[in-house]
């Protein structure tokens, strides 16, 4: 039999550190904890107090410290939206924006109901081509088959293979001297302004098309939108957004009668060909004319599945999907900044990405692209924005969501009390856990998802006996 001793070096260092937190007095109080922050993986630790006094005679009504939390510190979520750094806050995240862009096509959350009803598109804009890339091919098809000869740099223009989704060939350059990376860069870090170049068009044509003033179109109608940024496997931006239509007002305020589904497709289409960005002129560059790919595609939505037309639940869902992935699940550079170009050639990409990693450090390093700070976006691959971005009146925010579920958590408690005054004092003082907290919070984590799951299930299961009426 080995000795406690002999034992206790045969356990991990993250073995031995559940021992040592089961262990610890404060263990079900730091359990709490954890739980509370849904199994956070990166968690904030902050230290503080917070006084609540009654108003008028400044009695101490609630008074709450960290020096008796385990650590003197309290744990709260990191709120990272990425699924490869916090699973349990990208679902939480993903959940909020879910009821974001829903809200602002069918109603709730502030919106009313009738939004439903307005001219409304799922909009995608592509970016242009940079490059021959090797693409995803059916089982009748090959990849690049009708290209014939050599390119300057000696490598074959055409490609024979069949590839399927999950090759690593898919969407590298069949020549990356040939590719034009930094007209890539350069369109990643123009995007924003294509963008408000593309909405801007789209009201002027809306407002001709109508035969009113460009400068007027405010006073008739609003356009209203929320968009994602998606990377395709060549590693290009996508844009997906669903546009609406409403009168002078927001969303409280019906649409002229001119403002169809059908003027808002033409109107769209027409902007997309229309819009051009100029680079400013570059001795290394030359100057760049920035467009829209020629690939455009503007379904009308429908709500709750009637009709046709794309599925309001089902855009939202997908929206929601997107915007919690990271690096690993997109053909992005890195979910941390580079601050040297020593970090380009150690990051864990692919050689394309890298390739696009190294033209951000090199423009960025040119006094007329320093405006456009390639070099803090390089591990974005020269993209800027945020991943979802919307219009002010499109529907609700991240903020007021948040902010109703901790009044939610809170409501009744001793913060809520009627004329009083709350004085608080915090500060942070570290984050993440240590190896055996990481597993227990990992636990946690997974058992909530699950328990999710499972009501998930039974209140679906519990609405089809309801509407079947076979449920006494």
């Amino acid at each position: 039999m080995l000795d406690r001793a002999a034992r206790l070096r045969q356990l991990t260092e993250a073995d031995q550190d559940v021992i040592r937190l089961a262990q610890d007095p404060q263990f079900a109080r730091w359990l709490e904890q954890i739980t509370t922050t849904g199994g956070c993986a990166r968690p904030i630790h902050l230290t503080g107090v917070t006084t609540v006094r009654d108003a008028l005679s400044g009695e101490i009504l609630h008074h709450y410290d960290t020096t008796g939390e385990p650590g003197e510190r309290l744990l709260v979520r990191c709120r990272n939206r990425r699924a490869t750094i916090c699973p349990p806050c990208s679902r939480l995240h993903a959940g909020d924006t879910f009821h974001l862009v829903r809200a602002g096509l069918v109603g709730g959350k502030s919106v009313p109901t009738d939004v439903r009803e307005r001219p409304r598109l799922f909009v995608t804009l592509t970016a242009p081509g940079f490059g021959p890339v090797h693409h995803i091919t059916t089982d009748t098809e090959r990849c690049r088959p009708r290209r014939d000869g050599q390119c300057e740099h000696g490598r074959s223009r055409s490609c024979s293979a069949r590839h399927a989704q999950t090759d690593p060939l898919i969407g590298q350059p069949l020549c990356r001297d040939c590719y034009d990376y930094p007209g890539h860069v350069l369109w990643h870090a123009h995007t924003g302004e294509l963008w408000a170049r593309f909405t801007r068009t789209v009201r002027r044509t809306l407002a001709s098309a109508a035969g009113i003033a460009q400068t007027r179109f405010p006073d008739h109608a609003r356009l209203s939108f929320a968009k994602v940024a998606e990377y395709q496997k060549r590693a290009a931006i996508h844009v997906h957004a669903v546009v609406r239509l409403d009168g002078p007002a927001g969303p409280h305020d019906p649409p002229p009668p001119w403002a169809t589904a059908h003027a808002l497709t033409t109107a769209v289409r027409t902007a997309a060909r229309a819009v051009t960005v100029h680079t400013p002129y570059s001795p290394a560059t030359g100057e760049h004319a920035l467009r829209w790919g020629a690939q455009l595609d503007a379904r009308p939505l429908r709500a709750f599945g009637n009709g046709d037309g794309l599925a309001d639940d089902a855009v939202a869902a997908y929206v929601a999907k997107y915007v919690t992935k990271g690096a690993a699940d997109t053909a992005v550079g890195t979910d941390y900044r580079l601050t040297s170009a020593d970090d380009i050639e150690t990051a864990p990409v692919s050689p394309h990405l890298r390739s696009l990693m190294r033209a951000c450090w090199r423009l960025g390093g040119l006094p007329e692209f320093a405006p456009l700070r390639l070099r803090a976006w390089a591990h974005t691959l020269g993209y800027r924005g945020h991943i979802l971005t919307k219009s002010r009146a499109y529907s609700t925010t991240y903020g007021v969501l948040r902010a109703g579920r901790a009044e939610h958590q809170r409501q009744g408690g001793p913060l809520d009390i009627l004329g009083s005054a709350t004085t608080a004092n915090w500060r942070y003082i570290g984050s993440g856990h240590t190896a055996g907290a990481a597993l227990i919070a990992a636990g946690i984590a997974e058992d909530l998802a699950r328990n999710r799951e499972i009501s998930r299930s039974e209140l679906g299961s519990l609405e089809g006996r309801w509407s079947s009426g076979t449920d006494s």
